[in-house]
């Protein structure tokens, strides 16, 4: 997996805050879509692609800046020239593991405290790994976790818009902490589950049981309920999966696919299929 470091910083362009919304109630996790205007027509940023927003801030390693990717979250547009990007930024914070205090995360914070006319520094376009598959019979299996479901919203929005006469089963799976913290999934926005040709996409939420107690979301229980259709799509030697979300997604998932397939050695066996014919991509955060 690339690091942060691998990626080219050198190519960089201005960018203008066009429009800030918080998507999550004010009771839980802060999540806000950010859409920003591209001043340089020559930036091209399309759908499987993410960009870095580069914060000068001196670093405790001697980094003169701080920079972070982000994936595109709707389907880039453009207007005389511009480009607009969307993209979902939830403010976090980290603990220092030697002096148990709490730091604000850099990149995140300065982004939700970023206004309407704001300019800041982009880089990229950089590649992601999820790529639609040339085979329009291809199947997809796409498993988000929070933010993570920002690049299968463009990637999926792209295929039914874009994309003429696909016939693969999409099945998209996306965990958050409570119903309304289910970006486009929610009662005042409900554009994954609507807008969608809904004979070959389905999705489907995975929520905590006791959001409050900070129960773990129980992504593979809404996997396994769906175990004879998942088995199905594992079966067919044209099924993709791609995941993306925090590092914990990767324990869920094997655990859900172990019990599906039967047992762990079957699930490491497909999957080391899915890797070795380019079908298993990850985004971990």
């Amino acid at each position: 997996m690339a690091r942060l470091t691998d990626f080219n910083v050198n190519q960089q362009f201005k960018a203008v805050v066009q429009a800030t919304k918080r998507l999550t109630p004010q009771d839980s996790e802060e999540i806000r879509e950010i859409i920003l205007e591209v001043q340089e027509p020559s930036f091209d940023c399309k759908v499987n692609q993410s960009f870095g927003v580069l914060i000068k801030q001196q670093g405790a390693f001697g980094n003169p800046y701080h920079h972070r990717l982000y994936s595109v979250a709707d389907l880039p547009g453009s207007e005389e020239g511009k480009v607009k990007l969307t993209m979902l930024v939830k403010r976090c914070a980290y603990v220092d593991e030697f002096s148990g205090e709490e730091y604000p995360g850099v990149a995140s914070n300065y982004l939700c405290d970023r206004q309407v006319g704001d300019e800041l520094t982009v880089t990229g376009p950089h590649q992601l790994p999820f790529r639609v598959p040339e085979d329009k019979t291809a199947n997809l299996i796409l498993v988000g976790m929070g933010t993570g479901i920002a690049p299968f919203r463009a990637f999926v929005k792209n295929i039914y818009e874009n994309i003429k006469d696909w016939e693969g089963q999409i099945r998209l799976f996306y965990g958050a902490r409570s119903g309304l913290e289910l970006l486009y999934m929610n009662d005042k926005n409900d554009d994954l589950v609507q807008y969608y040709d809904q004979e070959t996409f389905q999705a489907f939420h995975a929520l905590s049981p006791r959001p409050h107690w900070e129960d773990p979301i129980a992504l593979e229980t809404a996997i396994e309920d769906r175990a004879s259709e998942v088995l199905e799509m594992l079966n067919r030697t044209n099924t993709y999966i791609y995941v993306a979300g925090y590092e914990k997604i990767r324990e869920k998932l094997d655990k859900a696919f172990a019990t599906i397939m039967g047992s762990k050695e079957q699930w490491a066996l497909r999957k080391a299929e899915l890797v070795a014919g380019g079908k298993w991509a990850e985004v971990i955060y």
